[in-house]
């Protein structure tokens, strides 16, 4: 063989084994992401525990929480989160139904008004209740709505984590134009999440996890921040009680129970 159709052939093999290493780079990644999602977490999950909102100069805002969460059938899943107290945001709740599809239905019931109101999908980017959470924040993405890349291996909380960035293949269908986790391969747990709603290498908002721990089997993560490195502000989520496989009726996932506590304050841990 001629010297120059060796060469083709050494450049053919190199290109494909290029190609190869970053087609299994992309499977790998799409796998942690798919792992994360797919997280044993009971059929469904019931927690009480409190919001409490930070920034520098005023005295932290304690908000008691309820929260509720249903795996139905077909890949659907229900959320349902009520506020119990202080007397001012007290009835006040939010109920996401996230589909199969990647879609996402959203209600917010507001006490002082007593109607229920449909969240707008060019809303996702607002924020839930004055706290650092935005409606998006509270709706399970699928992971095939993005394009997943590992960017390597990082401590994050004493743990030596995969790092996985998350960029949306349709740019609109999100507030963030790219999110980079910390991912905990043991247990597939997220360590932190930074989201990034501009262009650039610098985050807008942080999520840290600082406290989880094994309940009826599954893992609950019960302490997490949200701050927003910019103001500062802090959005701090505490479980206190966790109930996994209580077997919630669907009926508790309804416009209906939204606009009345009666028909959900039986559950309640």
């Amino acid at each position: 063989m001629s010297p120059a159709p060796l060469l083709n052939v050494i450049r053919f093999l190199l290109l494909a084994l290029l190609f190869g290493a970053a087609a299994a780079r992309a499977d790998n990644a799409s796998d942690l992401a798919q792992q994360v999602y797919d997280r044993p977490n009971g059929r469904d999950f019931t927690t009480l525990g409190r919001m409490v909102l930070t920034e520098k100069g005023r005295a932290p805002r304690i908000r008691e929480i309820v929260t509720y969460r249903l795996d139905k059938s077909g890949g659907e899943t229900a959320n349902l989160i009520r506020f119990l107290d202080p007397e001012d945001i007290a009835g006040t709740g939010l109920l996401s139904i996230d589909r199969a599809d990647g879609s996402t239905d959203q209600w917010l019931y507001l006490p002082a008004l007593d109607r229920v109101r449909r969240i707008s999908s060019a809303r996702k980017g607002g924020r839930f209740v004055g706290s650092d959470l935005y409606f998006e924040d509270l709706q399970a993405r699928i992971p095939s709505e993005d394009r997943h890349r590992l960017l390597g291996r990082q401590l994050e909380n004493g743990i030596l984590c995969d790092v996985l960035e998350s960029v949306p293949l349709d740019p609109d269908s999100s507030v963030y134009r790219k999110r980079i986790s910390w991912i905990d391969p043991a247990t597939a747990i997220p360590q932190r999440v930074d989201y990034f709603e501009q262009a650039g290498n610098t985050p807008g908002k942080r999520w840290l996890l600082r406290g989880k721990k094994r309940n009826q089997g599954y893992w609950t993560l019960t302490d997490s921040r949200m701050i927003d490195l910019e103001s500062g502000h802090e959005t701090r989520m505490v479980v206190d009680v966790a109930l996994y496989d209580q077997k919630l009726p669907a009926k508790l996932f309804t416009t209906q129970t939204l606009a009345d506590e009666s028909l959900e304050s039986e559950y309640r841990p």
